[in-house]
Parts: structure tokens; C-alpha cells; sequence
């Protein structure tokens, strides 16, 4: 499979830098787009092998960028990570309905982003 790939969805530079150093120290291979439309078309452009998705971006929320890679017979296989402020349970309930792998709210801990970036990857192993 070689070096999976993993797409940073956020708009908070310090924390698409924190991700960066911990998924590729990791060894994780790493893109980071700051708004949803962007992300769409580098999903679509680079098919990662996961998605950690902000749900509150510029152009288009994570829930709609979700909903359109769950819905896209060729990107539906991607997996998707919520990793968001937005810690309520609807909103939880949300993101994984919409065919998110996992959820995590925001302030996070580095295994547990670690954890789920890994188990996103298992199934496809």
C-alpha cells in the first residue's frame, strides 16, 4: 500500500501544524487543505487514504464535504475522521450518520488522533 496518506481538513494553521509533526513522525504521509471546497477537489484530485475533517471551514462545512464523499460512488471508500469543537452529542450523531468513521472532539489528545487515523486504515488493509 505503501506510505498511507492522510488530508487535514482545518482552517486553524497551528493546528494543521501540530497534525503535520504528529502524523508524520508517525509515518504518515501528509496534505492539508483550509476550506471545504478546496478539500473536495483535493480528495477527488488525490484519493487519500484518510480524511480528519473539520466540521466549522470557510466555503463549505465538514458535514456537507462528508455527505458528498459518502455520497461519490469512487471517494465513498475514503474514510472520513470528524475532528471538530463541535462536541455535543447531535452533532456526534451527525458526522457519524453521515458516514464518518470516527469522531473526535476538539481538544484532543495525540494517541487518540493516532487511534483513529489507524483504525480508519484497518479495514482497508
Amino acid at each position: 500500500m505503501g506510505t498511507p496518506r492522510v488530508l487535514i481538513v482545518e482552517d486553524e494553521p497551528n493546528i494543521v501544524l501540530s497534525l503535520e509533526i504528529l502524523l508524520q513522525r508517525a509515518g504518515y504521509e501528509t496534505a492539508s487543505s483550509a476550506d471545504g471546497e478546496a478539500a473536495l477537489e483535493m480528495i477527488r484530485r488525490t484519493r487519500p487514504d484518510v480524511v480528519l475533517l473539520d466540521i466549522m471551514l470557510p466555503k463549505l462545512n465538514g458535514y456537507e464535504v462528508c455527505r458528498v464523499v459518502k455520497s461519490d460512488p469512487a471517494l465513498s471508500s475514503i474514510p472520513v475522521v470528524m475532528l471538530t469543537a463541535k462536541g455535543q452529542e447531535v452533532e456526534i450523531l451527525k458526522g457519524l450518520e453521515l458516514g464518518a468513521s470516527a469522531y473526535i472532539a476538539k481538544p484532543f489528545g495525540n494517541a487518540e488522533v493516532l487511534e483513529a487515523v489507524r483504525a480508519a486504515l484497518e479495514p482497508r488493509a
